[in-house]
């Protein structure tokens, strides 16, 4: 900056008689980085004139060029924007605001101390300062009325300080007595000199008078010294006097401080009695009902609640140090412990007497549900247990090992009643379900009812043991697969779907099994969602990590039955939601299996049940992951939606495995093909089954699956029929696929309908033209040699002396071809085009137009060659296009 500082004044400011004082390096604020500088400048001739001018470097060169300058006394205010902060911004008032932001803080300090000086100097206070720190302000006030400027622009300045009043008055007083001086400076000098002799002599006679004065002085001195020693000696004496006092008063301090602590001890250990007294005492109402309270009566409860809670608050008390080897409080700690105990033992054995007898009274009300597809509800056994919620709660902080052994106690016990309920509510659900597949079918089906009835009574006769459902289970399946294989050869199919006659009666099975499957999971879900907030409410499992307790033996409640002794401790960290949901997986650990089975079951009645089964599966577990998504019922269906997804895609392989096998007749026309129809009627049934459904894109799959399995197998058949053309074949089948996705409007087939349609236009278009080619043959035959000759060169006016190709030939392949021919021709051609088409599609009238419209086009290109290649012969057809319109539109109508 200095070297800047040098250049600019050199090459600016100096050719006009111009002084730096101060430069700051700044850029306009808020736009783009420019940089440039403004200088405080003072002019160097009187009247002095102070400036601040920005310079900026030239944009061709290395040279610094004056580009704006604002007189000093046109500055209204200067804002330094923060007095506390360090900001390098700061703003200039002149006739506008011009917003500058330095290059360092130090620079904008050091510009507005010169402009503050400046100000002071030059314009007298003019200037306002906004912002700026007192600080800078001080540091910058000079020391004398003489300085004005100070710092580095001191000596810059003192060339032009100007004389205050009484200095002037000094001289020009010195001047009037000497008016000589400014002619003759030498005599000046000695006059000077001769009076500052005189006062260094009156100065010399003035000290040696006042010797006498200094004699004086330390005689007075002297006599203050002695008075000093008089009253020293006094002090002495005063001081032994106070001695023994001293003594005395020191006594007594010691024996006032000894009386203080002594006070000080009585009341802390008066502390720390009431301490133990407030803490350590339990009521002997609490003793009462620890030892003896009723846990069967809510008043009961509730003071027992009161008496452990008191007493887990004893035995937690913070003890300070020392209290633990006091006798009397390892008494209470003792006895604290008894109740603990006690207590512990008595709500254990209470509360499994409570199980025991809650479970009689819920097995009685069993048989109420057998026959109907509803699920026990266990609310009244939770209200009652949750009375001991809080009991509970405590019996987890004191009693570890007890409160795991109730944990595993209620366990197996739900386990065992869910497990019956569970196994009866699905036979119920299977019997149900399987019913479905007899209702309606008539006398063949006759001996049905009379297994169903047998199979109930086997049913209802397991349900107090749940070691035999095995075999009923079985038995049931083996029923469902003879009573579908009864109702058709195999599992459903695309196939089978395209030549059903009960279809309607399909329908109602599979929405009567929708609604069975439906009811199943409407039960299960609101059993599992209460089991599982009872056991975190009851087992107070908060869903927040706890750490298994080293000193008790426990598996950290862990629902399993009991270890063996050697494998019951152990330090692993469980958290208490992985604790619920170990519950939960032990108490209903057959709903999975249960599932699973009912699952397969449905699939063996009608494997298009899978469609149903996943759009309701697929909807619970939706919902039960926006209730919970890591609770026990969104994990495990979440599983069994995995089951029903595999048989859902196995169904799709199914299918098209089924396509590819079909056979078709070598007698008969094709028609339209069973997998065609059956991809139909499976897209509207699909199309109402997942309407609004969550997992719209398995579906999708499925849809893209089936179609492209059913374009290739369409080619194959296609291409392996003897009776139909290929082309009618590809036509029909593929104008039925694009019709029908037209209809149902299935979004993610959209490209599949393009290409159908595409494929029908193709084969209809190949149809036409190859069947058009028989009427006319030897006409087509005799105009397609004269195109090869105008292919290979000839010109087509030479062609008719061509010999092959001359006028006379081609007048006598037209005389073959007379109005009547052809007409009889297009009846022979309409004749075979019936046969080869399928009454379902009904396609007739649009193949006929399109052969019509070929028709018209050959004749008219055939007109044109007779035009271009016999010009001026005279020859045309044996008929016009009016014949041919009157042709086909009376064939069409006769037949």
């Amino acid at each position: 900056m200095t070297a800047i500082k040098h250049a600019l004044q050199r090459d600016i400011f100096t050719p006009n008689d111009e002084r730096l004082l101060s430069i700051v390096n700044v850029c306009k604020a808020g736009k783009k980085k420019k940089n440039c500088f403004l200088c405080a400048t003072v002019t160097t001739e009187r009247p002095v004139q102070v400036r601040v001018v920005k310079v900026k470097k030239s944009d061709k060169g290395d040279f610094y060029k004056r580009q704006m300058a604002w007189e000093l006394r046109d500055l209204a205010e200067v804002d330094a924007k923060d007095a506390s902060k360090e900001n390098p911004e700061f703003d200039l008032h002149f006739e506008k605001v011009y917003r500058w932001v330095a290059s360092s803080t130090a620079e904008k300090n050091s510009f507005i101390s010169c402009i503050w000086k400046l100000n002071q100097r030059y314009l007298r206070k003019k200037v306002e300062f906004v912002n700026v720190s007192s600080q800078l302000l001080e540091e910058s006030v000079p020391s004398g009325e003489s300085q004005s400027v100070a710092g580095g622009d001191e000596d810059a300045l003192d060339d032009y300080q100007e004389l205050n009043a009484r200095e002037e008055q000094d001289i020009e007083g010195m001047m009037e007595v000497c008016e000589y001086a400014i002619s003759n400076a030498e005599a000046f000098a000695e006059k000077l000199s001769r009076e500052l002799q005189v006062l260094d002599g009156a100065n010399i006679q003035s000290i040696m008078a006042s010797e006498k004065q200094v004699n004086i002085l330390m005689q007075l001195l002297d006599e203050a010294l002695s008075e000093v020693d008089t009253i020293e000696g006094k002090l002495s004496s005063y001081e032994e006097m106070l001695q023994s006092v001293k003594e005395q008063m020191d006594q007594i301090s010691q024996s006032n401080r000894l009386i203080q602590i002594s006070n000080t001890n009585n009341g802390k250990l008066l502390d720390e009695i009431q301490f133990l007294v407030n803490y350590m005492d339990l009521s002997k109402g609490h003793i009462r009902a620890l030892q003896d309270g009723d846990l069967s009566s809510p008043k009961g409860i509730e003071a027992c609640i009161n008496a452990s809670e008191a007493l887990l608050q004893c035995m937690n008390v913070a003890l300070r140090p020392g209290h633990e080897k006091l006798m009397a409080v390892k008494q209470q700690q003792h006895l604290f412990t008894e109740l603990r105990d006690t207590f512990a033992r008595r709500l254990t054995n209470h509360l499994n007497n409570v199980f025991v007898h809650q479970g009689h009274d819920q097995s009685s009300t069993l048989s109420q549900h057998t026959a109907e597809l509803t699920l026990p509800k266990h609310s009244p056994l939770h209200r009652d247990l949750l009375r001991y919620a809080k009991l509970m709660e405590w019996l987890k902080n004191t009693q570890r090992e007890k409160y795991d052994g109730l944990s595993r106690t209620y366990v197996d016990y739900m386990t065992r009643l869910y497990e019956r309920e569970i196994k009866d509510f699905f036979e119920v659900a299977k019997i149900k379900m399987a019913g479905t597949t007899k209702e309606g079918k008539g006398n063949k089906f006759a001996t049905l009812p009379r297994k169903e009835s047998a199979l109930k009574q086997e049913t209802e006769s397991l349900h107090g043991s749940s070691g035999k459902l095995t075999g009923s289970t079985s038995s049931l399946n083996k029923l469902a697969v003879q009573g579908s294989s009864s109702r058709r050869s195999q599992s459903s199919s695309l196939l089978d779907m395209g030549n059903m006659s009960a279809s309607d009666l399909d329908v109602a099975d599979r929405t009567k099994f929708d609604k069975i499957f439906e009811q199943v999971l409407s039960e299960l879900e609101p059993l599992c969602l209460a089991e599982q907030d009872f056991i975190s409410k009851f087992f107070k499992l908060q869903q927040h990590p706890t750490l298994a307790q080293g000193e008790v033996e426990s598996d950290g409640g862990v629902p399993s039955r009991q270890p063996p002794p050697g494998e019951h401790r152990h330090s692993m960290s469980l958290t208490e939601k992985d604790m619920v949901r170990l519950m939960m997986n032990k108490i209903f650990q057959s709903i999975e299996t249960e599932l699973n089975s009912l699952i397969a079951l449905g699939d063996k009645i009608d494997s298009f049940h899978s469609l149903y089964m996943l759009v309701k599966m697929s909807h619970h577990v939706w919902t039960a992951q926006n209730v919970d998504p890591t609770s026990y019922l969104s994990t495990t269906l979440g599983n069994v939606l995995v089951t029903v997804k595999r048989n859902f895609d196995k169904c799709i392989s199914g299918q098209i495995r089924q396509m590819e096998e079909v056979k078709i007749s070598k007698k008969s026309k094709v028609g339209i093909l069973p997998f065609v129809t059956g991809f139909e009627e499976f897209a509207e049934l699909a199309e109402t089954i997942f309407r609004n459904a969550e997992r719209r894109g398995d579906l999708d799959k499925a849809y893209v699956k089936l179609i492209r399995a059913v374009f290739m197998n369409v080619e194959k058949v296609a291409n392996e029929s003897q009776k139909t053309p290929r082309d009618v074949v590809m036509m029909e089948n593929f104008h039925h696929i694009f019709s029908t996705q037209s209809r149902l409007k299935i979004s993610c087939l959209e490209t599949e309908r393009r290409e159908a349609k595409h494929k029908y236009t193709d084969h209809l278009q190949s149809y036409v033209i190859n069947s058009l080619g028989q009427p006319l043959e030897k006409l087509n035959h005799f105009f397609e040699g004269v195109e090869a000759r105008v292919a290979q060169g000839v010109r087509e006016e030479e062609v008719s002396y061509q010999l092959a190709f001359n006028k006379q030939e081609l007048r006598k392949v037209i005389k073959e071809y007379p109005g009547k021919e052809v007409k009889k021709g297009l009846d022979n051609l309409y004749k075979k085009v019936d046969k080869h088409l399928c009454e379902e599609e009904s396609l007739l009238q649009v193949v006929w137009h399109s052969m019509q419209d070929e028709f018209i086009r050959q004749y008219k290109h055939f007109e044109g060659l007779i035009g271009r290649c016999y010009p001026g012969s005279g020859i045309t057809m044996e008929f016009t296009i009016g014949d041919m319109l009157e042709y086909f539109s009376s064939i069409a109508q006769s037949h």
